[in-house]
């Protein structure tokens, strides 16, 4: 395939560390390239470099001639007075940008509670991201590189766009996101940024997993912390629900025996044990309980008991209450009704979306180490705070580092830290993942794995809630609060049915007969039948297309986004026809 953007031994140095160091690679017409590593490793800069916004210190980069590149940044530069409908839409009318379908579909789904005519000045940080992500998606360039696109979104919207970008028109795209389950559905191949070298591999997330786990497995003086964390990851990913392990099609036999001796990530069971000891049986308990935010009504007459060693993922949409529900557990809110009881012997740890305040003038070591200098993990296994920096990226000169120099991803780290040093007994997480990379997420889970209590987590990020949860809660409005057995799939299938309108019913008229409704219902199936009849033939010519298709992945995608339109105009149509035989 025709090559797009090409970088030739591209260096890249901020004072006197070198983030690229004589990187060499491309991105072709039809990839879509999935980007990770640590922060501060240089993800960002090389998307800088590939849209020609950062040239490098040596080496150069190349477009193709009258390539146009849409680059989603991390910061939005919109003009002062613009609109929403500026920015994203021109300054046209609804009734001229509604009449296409993507257009609509974008607006619909990004920008739902938004008016078109709200300066962009007077948006939230999350409404801006979503109005700058709105306007890369339909400017219609040919390649788009997006920098943590799923940030403000939740997992619903989440699924929209990893739809939305596998179907788009675009050539290319590179996307940087903490979110693995995002990564693994959008990408066809992966770059890892570490030490100033970018490692590519073929196919999304899991697919990176499972060959950096076996590049590991292979290659000599490999760090045995990470490659532990890497093998339980892999496991995790192999044991999994079916969809994990749909992508990934090579080296299933060495997967196998790397992780023929690796125990499940969790011995719940022995959590469980270890919980109770440490809580006793009462945990929380909310009777008949009423709970409100302003005057929006979050949980309406719940009954909910939350146990010693269960571990809760709570979802639902933005501005449904899930930070206020664990406000309450921590005990930051009261309920207007109900009553709420916690047990006696809980030490909460809160994780709000908030950065703790901290003295500024602080270094990372003295702070941890005035806290304690030795905590206790599950079964009583004590870790050193020394331990627990490094694993949490903390060495070197980071250790002397002030406070007030870390960024906004190792402030987030130094609160996770900080918040296990208190050894506490309950959990309440809230949006945990904001900010950081994937492999302290995977540092975080493996510590939660063995950490013994009671665990409620609210996150977008699907792949980490259901990596750390046993159990999923879902708040769907009108004060109910459901538990889904189904887990996340479940949850946005419900969230699906309930949007679908309702299948049009044949009404009698007034003074028809029963014979006359009768025949207006036979008439209405017949053409039914015959929509359906030119319907079924469409779709086995789109098969045929598609088969002819599958080495072009641009093709394939276009014809399988046409292919899930016809199926479900296919099954409305069902729908319809047993709604007419009913009558």
């Amino acid at each position: 395939m025709a090559n797009l953007i090409n970088v030739e031994r591209a260096s890249v140095a901020y004072g006197t560390r070198t983030l690229l160091d004589a990187v060499s690679l491309g991105v072709d017409e039809g990839d879509a390239i999935g980007v990770v590593g640590r922060n501060g490793d240089g993800k960002t800069t090389l998307l800088q470099m590939l849209t020609g916004t950062r040239a490098p210190d040596s080496g150069r980069v190349t477009h193709t001639s009258g390539l146009s590149v849409g680059y989603l940044h991390q910061a939005d530069d919109f003009a002062a007075d613009a609109t929403v409908r500026d920015v994203i839409v021109g300054g046209r009318a609804d009734h001229i940008w509604a009449a296409e379908a993507d257009t609509r579909s974008v607006v619909e789904n990004l920008l739902t509670e938004v008016s078109l005519d709200r300066e962009v000045s007077n948006l939230s940080g999350g409404e801006r991201r979503r109005v700058a992500l709105a306007a890369v998606l339909l400017a219609g360039h040919d390649a788009l590189v997006l920098d943590e696109p799923t940030n403000h979104l939740d997992v619903e919207v989440i699924g929209w766009l990893a739809r939305h970008l596998a179907q788009q028109r675009a050539k290319a795209l590179v996307v940087v996101s903490h979110d693995r389950w995002f990564l693994d559905a959008v990408g066809t191949k992966t770059w890892e940024v570490h030490d100033g070298a970018v490692d590519a591999y073929d196919g999304g997330y899991a697919a990176y997993v499972l060959a950096r786990a076996e590049r590991m497995r292979v290659a000599a003086g490999t760090e045995a912390r990470r490659r532990n964390l890497m093998r339980k990851e892999l496991a995790w990913l192999r044991r999994g629900p079916p969809a994990r392990t749909s992508k990934p099609k090579f080296r299933i036999q060495a997967a196998n025996d790397l992780i023929a001796n690796e125990p499940e990530p969790r011995d719940s069971l022995a959590l469980q044990r270890f919980a109770t000891a440490r809580l006793g049986k009462d945990v929380f308990d909310l009777h008949r309980l009423r709970l409100e935010a302003g005057e929006k009504v979050i949980l309406d007459k719940l009954d909910w008991s939350i146990g010693p060693g269960d571990r809760i993922g709570l979802v639902g949409v933005n501005g449904t209450g899930k930070t206020s529900v664990l406000k309450l557990l921590a005990g930051e809110l009261k309920p207007v009704a109900g009553t709420f009881k916690q047990g006696k012997t809980l030490k909460i740890g809160h994780l709000s979306q908030a950065l703790v305040e901290l003295d500024p003038t602080d270094r990372v070591l003295d702070a941890v180490e005035r806290a304690r200098r030795i905590t206790e993990l599950a079964g009583g296994r004590e870790v050193s705070t020394s331990t627990l920096l490094e694993d949490f990226g903390f060495t070197g000169d980071k250790l002397t580092t002030r406070l007030a120099d870390l960024s906004g991803g190792e402030r987030r780290r130094f609160q996770f830290l900080r918040l296990l040093l208190d050894e506490p007994n309950v959990l309440l997480l809230d949006e945990p993942t904001n900010d950081l990379d994937i492999d302290t997420l995977t540092v975080i889970e493996d510590y939660l794995d063995g950490w013994p209590g009671t665990l409620i987590v609210v996150t977008h990020d699907r792949y980490f809630l259901e990596r750390v949860s046993d159990v999923t809660y879902a708040l769907t409005g009108g004060g109910r609060c459901d538990m889904l057995p189904g887990g996340v799939e479940q949850y946005l299938s419900d969230r699906a049915a309930a949007a679908a309108p309702e299948p049009a019913r044949i009404e009698p008229q007034r003074g028809e007969s029963a014979s006359a409704r009768e025949r207006r219902a036979g008439k209405e199936m017949a053409r039914i039948e015959g929509q359906l009849a030119k319907l079924d033939k469409q779709i086995a010519v789109l098969h045929d297309s598609m088969a002819d298709a599958a080495a072009d992945h641009v093709r394939a995608g276009e014809l399988n986004a046409e292919l899930q339109e016809m199926l479900t105009r296919k099954e409305s149509l069902e729908e319809a026809w047993l709604a007419a035989a009913e009558d």
